[in-house]
């Protein structure tokens, strides 16, 4: 399943899933926890983006782990080096991806208010503590997308 997709491999075409949707689920968070007035316009997209977006990074890491063993298995020097330095940031992408879907799923239920009331559901400190937590997570996932995505085009250029 993740080897190829119609004779291509699978990886170069799936970690474009991850590429956009991991940077969206970071910037829609750090909205949705920002401007509490946008959260009713933007809770479908958290909800959305907090099961997708790590599930591509999921699928990105399981093709390259395929493309490793068909392509780079043998590969020695400069290039396998390239290549486990890009490997060695799949586990903390995915790690911190889903760390920020949950957190974002969390805040969503957090921020939802009560029946009959319109305060969120445990409190503001507890919704500004998760919206915290929410801004770091994103800044962490963003870092480890970036260097993810530098580290595996650099093994592929050459750079």
């Amino acid at each position: 399943m993740f080897d190829q997709i119609l004779g291509l491999p699978a990886h170069p075409l799936i970690i474009h899933f991850a590429v956009v949707l991991v940077p969206l689920l970071a910037a829609v968070d750090v909205a949705y926890a920002l401007f509490p007035r946008w959260r009713a316009f933007l809770a479908w997209a958290v909800v959305a983006l907090s099961v997708v977006a790590p599930g591509a990074v999921f699928m990105a890491k399981e093709s390259g782990e395929h493309l490793k063993q068909a392509r780079f298995a043998s590969a020695d020097g400069s290039l396998a080096t390239k290549v486990a330095t890009h490997e060695s940031f799949a586990n903390p992408l995915l790690l911190s991806a889903l760390g920020l879907g949950m957190a974002g799923l969390v805040l969503v239920v957090a921020t939802k208010p009560s029946r009959g009331s319109l305060d969120d559901r445990f409190g503001r400190p507890v919704t500004l503590a998760l919206s915290a937590v929410t801004m770091v997570l994103a800044a962490v996932v963003g870092y480890y997308c970036f260097r993810a995505g530098d580290s595996g085009a650099r093994a592929v250029w050459g750079v």
